[in-house]
């Protein structure tokens, strides 16, 4: 029997997911291969884990329900889409009311505009109601990562490093007032 490992699910704070602006290629030889973003902190991210406050949800969809969420971090909005191929999210998500915390596992969607900005949005797997203590823990954990991955691009140690000189800025510092400012949050 085959084993089927899912990729690890990155802990991003939402200003980051916004400013992420790196889509790498996919092997093109795998119809399945997954879709990679690259963030500004060094993070090869496919799958994400997220918690915010639900702070609107629409089911925009013409034929079949098809939702947009945006939950809000500290930091910035995550825009998730929802539909028919997850079934156990979109009951979540209709379940769920605004102002709920909401934990949300899900894969990186990336749409690039004519003028080739790159958008993120996230298609969830799961979503959980979650507490303010769980969020919270969150936040604590999720900042530890960034400033670790800040850590590494600093000593060079990143080995994505490359790729993240070459697409954007190494003023790290404004990951660094975002982690601090998402800290001041929780107080």
């Amino acid at each position: 029997m085959a084993s089927f490992a899912r990729e690890v699910a990155y802990r991003i704070f939402a200003r980051e997911l916004s400013d992420t602006t790196v889509a790498l290629e996919r092997d093109p030889d795998d119809a399945y291969a997954p879709q990679y973003v690259l963030t500004p902190t060094g993070a090869k991210v496919n799958r994400v884990f997220v918690i915010g406050t639900l702070t609107e949800k629409e089911d925009i969809g013409t034929d079949t329900e098809y939702w947009r969420a945006r939950i809000s971090d500290p930091t910035g909005a995550f825009f998730m889409y929802a539909g028919q191929y997850q079934p156990d999210a979109t009951r979540a998500l209709t379940e769920a009311s605004v102002p709920e915390f909401l934990a949300v596992v899900g894969k990186v969607s990336v749409y690039t505009t004519e003028d080739g900005r790159v958008m993120t949005s996230i298609r969830p797997e799961t979503i959980s109601v979650v507490d303010a203590l769980v969020r919270d823990r969150w936040v604590l954990e999720t900042s530890r990562q960034t400033l670790d991955r800040i850590k590494e691009l600093e000593e060079g140690s990143c080995e994505n490093l490359p790729i993240v000189e070459e697409n954007y800025s190494m003023d790290l510092e404004q990951y660094r007032q975002m982690v601090a400012s998402a800290l001041e949050s929780m107080q």
